[in-house]
């Protein structure tokens, strides 16, 4: 996919969309996130850490999910089934090795 789809504008703000919807939907785990698409909040996260070259994965972690993220485990994320575990596993596989 070539960057020039979007501009850098409308990218930010559709980026900003996508993470306050995940804030807001927090009856969805990461580990279902992961198991249908491949990547979670902590994914995401992890990405821009890595763009910004300056913030530490914890620090994008709480752009991310809006609160550190021991905090928002503790209050959103359950232990993971071994079939959500499967799916996961599954799912990530089918991920490209460059991203």
């Amino acid at each position: 996919m070539s960057d020039t789809i979007v501009t850098d504008a409308v990218a930010a703000t559709a980026f900003r969309r996508l993470v306050a919807h995940l804030q807001h939907r927090t009856d969805v785990e990461n580990i279902d996130l992961m198991g249908l698409a491949g990547f979670c909040r902590n994914c995401l996260a992890d990405w821009i850490a890595e763009a910004d070259g300056d913030l530490t994965r914890d620090q994008a972690r709480e752009i991310i999910h809006g609160m550190p993220f021991a905090q928002w485990k503790a209050q959103h994320q359950g232990e993971a089934t071994p079939q959500q575990i499967a799916k996961m596993q599954e799912s990530v596989a089918k991920n490209a090795d460059n991203h």
